[in-house]
């Protein structure tokens, strides 16, 4: 175990690792901590069920491609724990890392603070003692009671798309979820709403008129859409023509267009050459991320001699099975390819509404468990794309999945190896 994971391990072991909504304990660790939060630079502030790790992605890369050094903080991590904070551009140190932990922990004594308040402290803590000129904060959970959400001021605010999850914390009702989405906005601050359900945008809507945050909504103050393999983003000061994401997926022109529309509403004026450069340049591992190496790729070349097409995506929920059935659908229109799923899901989710958009269009699912507390069973798995409408089988490791389906595959296939960011992380660290 390495230095920073005994670290974690201790302070998980002291801290409760449980989900406890509320401001109050992180606005008192904050503020034995001399407030971090108040010296930060010019903060984005993204919340959402989906697509708000690709929103910050996008909006970081087009900061940084005007010139500008960026905080980021995003969760959950891939394969190593400082992914998630990265310090004017750079993953964090495990000695910067340790001092902020170390410190939170120290000043909290006895007193309760949750494992992500914990590390959402060291942060921001960390943050406020390098300088950047702007940050990007991604939302852990909901919004309103989430531990981010301890700024007095930030440059705007961003919901991604809403829909149904962690629904024993937000509620079953998609207004009541765009409700907390939407406790980010702030008075004077642009609310920049991506493409939503008519119920979420309604209530989002609301919610920023009261909040007194000047709205921002795709598809009345800003459109984006693809044309003639470009991106066209509009908004009330104009037009821009710009390169496509390389990140594939029509979703990705949604989160491109919302990163453009919250870095325009925050009155930066970028020319289309430097937007052009940070989409194109924008990099978010295991949303729909092409696998080129590793293990996985050997096995399946062993197999079925040639290099196999590979595509990893962490999407867990219906509405992120929505995005990637379609970017599927329109792999298979460029170029047709049977398609097989190896997917994990995690204990909490609705596998079957995660399922259900893929039936018709994947030839087989072969399920698995991935190596993680709180997933599912393979046999869970499998019940539940059996139920999503799909030919599912269970295995014991992603290896013998992999396997069976070369074997059983006439043709090369198009690998999906989905469900689960617990899963994509375990591909990307044998990958490592």
């Amino acid at each position: 175990m390495s230095d920073i994971e005994s670290v974690l391990a201790r302070i998980a072991n002291r801290r409760p690792v449980i989900i406890d909504l509320s401001l109050d304990r992180i606005r008192t660790a904050l503020s034995r901590l001399g407030n971090p939060q108040r010296t930060m630079p010019p903060v984005f502030h993204v919340a959402g069920t989906n697509g708000k790790g690709s929103t910050v992605a996008f909006i970081r890369s087009i900061l940084e491609s005007a010139g500008n050094s960026v905080h980021v903080y995003t969760s959950p991590h891939l394969v190593r724990f400082n992914e998630r904070i990265a310090v004017a551009g750079k993953d964090i140190s495990n000695a910067t890392l340790i001092d902020a932990l170390e410190r939170t922990d120290a000043a909290m004594g006895d007193n309760m603070l949750t494992y992500f308040e914990t590390t959402t402290c060291a942060a921001l803590l960390a943050f406020a003692e390098s300088t950047a000129d702007y940050a990007v904060i991604e939302v852990g959970l909901g919004g309103r009671l989430d531990a981010t959400n301890v700024f007095d001021e930030i440059a705007a605010a961003v919901v991604t798309p809403v829909d149904l999850d962690h629904q024993q914390f937000l509620g079953d009702k998609l207004s009541g979820i765009a409700v907390e989405k939407a406790g980010i906005f702030k008075r004077g601050a642009p609310a920049v709403i991506s493409p939503q359900s008519p119920e979420a945008m309604a209530a989002l809507q609301e919610c920023a008129r009261n909040a007194g945050a000047d709205t921002f909504a795709s598809g009345e103050h800003w459109n984006v859409w693809s044309e003639h393999g470009r991106l066209i983003y509009q908004d009330e000061t104009g037009l821009c023509d710009l390169k496509l994401p390389r990140l594939p997926g029509a979703h990705q022109i949604e989160n491109a267009g919302a990163a453009i529309a919250a870095i325009r509403a925050a009155g930066l004026t970028f020319d289309d050459a430097t937007i052009s450069k940070g989409i194109e340049l924008t990099h978010w591992p295991a949303r729909l991320q092409r696998l080129t190496a590793g293990p996985l790729i050997d096995l399946a070349y062993e197999q079925l001699g040639e290099s196999p097409e590979i595509w990893l995506d962490g999407g867990h929920n219906p509405h992120a099975g929505r995005a990637v059935a379609r970017a599927m659908a329109d792999m298979e229109a460029r170029h047709s390819k049977p398609l097989v799923m190896v997917s994990g899901m995690q204990a909490n989710k609705d596998a079957a509404g995660y399922f259900a958009p893929f039936n018709g269009i994947a030839r087989k699912a072969y399920c698995v468990a991935a190596d993680h507390e709180g997933v599912m069973r393979a046999s869970e798995v499998r019940n539940a794309a059996t139920n999503a409408g799909l030919n599912a089988e269970s295995f014991d490791s992603i290896e013998t999945a992999f396997t069976k389906a070369c074997a059983e595959s006439n043709e090369p296939p198009r690998f999906l190896i989905s469900g689960s960011l617990y899963l994509a992380g375990e591909i990307l660290h044998d990958n490592s």
